[in-house]
């Protein structure tokens, strides 16, 4: 690790630190409150993978959709209006749309092997995306002379490491820049994630292998065929089953690259000191 000790970390003048774990546990909110203290760069791996990696493929899905409509198909025709997606690291809305979900086309859904070819885009915008991430170290140091920098990562960053291997070229890139710090969620966080999921359920990505099998399982149990699952059922039946599957990954990351820190107390994390005493105690106990 880049901090060995509790005391090297509070004495380093140029805190690197990356933020993993769960979707809706904290990592955007600690994330965007050290941008706002001034010091600090906050690098969205979510948002560079819907613009840099991802953008031409959102932008070109909104326009195959409004070449349905007779009259914006007209004006795209002949240049007259512009269709783009306005994502911001508070809203990736537009990313989560592409990524879609599988089933029924009347209902939304994609056939799953147009499903498939998006979640493999994904996985490589992803690592693209994380192996940028010493590239924008440096970026904020010399052009914006910030020096601290915070990198939140996506939920499914443990999908696309393997974090028992330690020659994994993602995670040894990462761990020779930053701290990697997990947010570890306690069986109430899950369940409030999965009640919060079943309100209003998202698209997300999945490990291959993972997807295969849920899919397969998912039709076995309904009965269902690839063109009537309805969507949001099956993302809802998937959902708790992905965390499940997700949870020994972030805990071999942390205990194989990083520290980590409970949700709970990152939940009570105020202002920056509050935060770098917080990652101190982490790297204490070991």
């Amino acid at each position: 690790m880049i901090y060995p000790t509790a005391a090297d970390w509070l004495a380093c003048r140029q805190k690197r630190v990356l933020l993993f774990g769960m979707s809706g546990l904290g990592k955007t909110h600690v994330a965007s409150m050290l941008r706002g203290a001034g010091d600090w760069f906050h690098y969205s791996v979510d948002y560079r993978i819907g613009t840099r990696y991802m953008g031409e493929l959102i932008a070109d899905n909104f326009k195959r959709e409004a070449m349905k409509v007779p009259l914006l198909r007209e004006l795209l025709m002949s240049d007259s209006v512009c269709i783009s997606s306005n994502i911001t690291f508070d809203n990736l809305a537009p990313l989560s749309t592409y990524l879609g979900k599988p089933g029924d086309a009347d209902q939304g859904g994609l056939p799953i092997a147009d499903y498939r070819k998006r979640q493999e885009q994904h996985r490589v915008a992803e690592v693209s995306a994380l192996l940028d991430t010493p590239h924008f170290i440096e970026r904020a140091r010399q052009i914006y002379d910030y020096p601290h920098f915070v990198c939140d990562s996506g939920g499914s960053i443990c999908e696309v490491v393997t974090p028992e291997n330690p020659e994994d070229p993602v995670m040894a890139s990462l761990a020779r820049n930053l701290l990697l710090v997990w947010i570890e969620g306690s069986e109430a966080h899950t369940a409030e994630l999965v009640r919060r999921f079943d309100r209003a359920p998202k698209p997300m990505y999945y490990q291959p292998e993972f997807l295969a099998a849920a899919w397969d399982s998912y039709l076995a149990e309904t009965g269902a065929t690839e063109a009537t699952v309805n969507p949001d059922a099956f993302v809802r039946w998937t959902y708790a089953r992905a965390l499940a599957h997700r949870q020994p990954r972030y805990a071999a990351m942390a205990r194989h690259w990083g520290v980590k820190v409970r949700a709970d107390d990152i939940a009570r994390v105020t202002d920056v000191a509050g935060f770098e005493a917080l990652i101190a105690d982490a790297l204490e106990r070991g």
